[in-house]
């Protein structure tokens, strides 16, 4: 401060010994800026404790210095499930000290998605990460056309950049766990039709019974919302179908504690009578009784890697991949 007051940017310029130009061009970025002015403009900036009026400069930009983190779910589905909080995890972490500010939206029908949209619009965001959206979702094409870059987590219809996980195979690998293990009857627990995620998991689980000789018959086949109750349900419809089924593979971990609940309530033994596979890894998946056989996804990397895609799109960087699949492990444990 100066005599109680804000500098200006004459100020610094003068200090720095340059023109107010180059002052307002090393303290935007540096573009076009020798080192040596933007040395000199940065220690006259620190030593005269000047800030830049960042709503002014927003407007000249058009730029907010904010993203949005959009999720089509409920409140309650976001604040229940670990996946949500470790995507919020790794976008903040890759957010980093870039100074960009995270805004958390939760879109959950047309009239919230036109809403977010208009508020994108303009410069109230620079770009926006999507979240459990639809395969065939057109509010990504939305967002883009309204001047928002987009970066989605798993594939879509509208979507051009994306970073997914390997669902598809990290499903196969689960089944052909069980089939290793001896399962004939190996059902599913499957998630929304509508999510590329599901149906990608699904793929897997039938990829591995083709691969084995065996039928993915649709009786095998149920579907939940992901949550643990829906999993339980399910699973209690399988074995009322199915009774004789050996295996169980569920779409996440959520759903196969759910499932566990339903075998454990039939007097099923896990992993005797059925052996079971979940997917996530969440922390619970450890202490599950018996300790969960799952899938990894990198979750946290999954929120990085999409920031990082977001960042070099604003940027202004030729981004050569722009549909990132990031690799899932099995982790095996008591309950396969």
């Amino acid at each position: 401060m100066i005599d109680g007051r804000r500098p200006t940017l004459e100020e610094v310029a003068v200090a720095a010994g340059v023109s107010r130009g180059t002052a307002s061009r090393a303290l935007s970025g540096g573009k076009n800026v020798s080192p040596r002015a933007l040395e000199a403009v940065g220690k006259a900036a620190a030593e005269l404790g000047y800030r830049p009026n960042l709503a002014a400069r927003s407007l000249v930009l058009r730029r907010s210095g904010a993203i949005g983190l959009v999720v089509s779910e409920s409140w309650d589905r976001v604040f229940a499930q670990p996946y949500f909080a470790d995507i919020v995890r790794g976008v903040n972490d890759e957010l980093g000290e870039s100074g960009t500010q995270l805004l958390l939206a939760i879109v959950r029908d047309d009239a919230e998605r036109r809403n977010f949209a208009r508020f994108g619009a303009g410069i109230h965001l620079d770009g926006a990460l999507l979240v459990s959206f639809a395969a065939d979702d057109a509010f990504p094409e939305t967002l883009e056309t309204a001047g928002v870059p987009v970066v989605a987590a798993g594939r879509g219809r509208f979507v051009r950049y994306s970073v997914d996980v390997d669902n598809r195979g990290g499903a196969r690998r689960a089944v052909d766990l069980l089939i290793g293990g001896g399962r004939t009857r190996i059902a599913t627990i499957a998630g929304p039709g509508e999510l590329a995620v599901s149906t990608d998991r699904l793929e897997g689980w039938r990829d591995a019974l083709r691969g084995a000789g065996l039928d993915p018959s649709p009786e095998l086949v149920d579907v939940g919302d992901y949550a643990q109750a829906s999993g339980r349900l399910a699973a209690e419809r399988l074995l009322e179908r199915v009774p004789d089924i050996d295996g169980l593979f569920a779409a996440s971990d959520l759903m196969a504690f759910g499932a566990l609940e339903a075998l454990h309530a039939a007097g099923r033994r896990v992993p005797d009578d059925v052996a079971v596979v979940g997917f996530d890894n969440v922390p619970a998946a450890a202490a599950a009784h018996p300790a969960l056989t799952t899938v990894a996804q990198p979750v946290v990397e999954t929120g990085r890697a999409m920031t990082r895609l977001l960042l070099d799109r604003l940027a202004g960087e030729v981004v050569s991949d722009t549909h990132t699949v990031l690799p899932t492990e099995l982790v095996e444990r008591a309950s396969a």
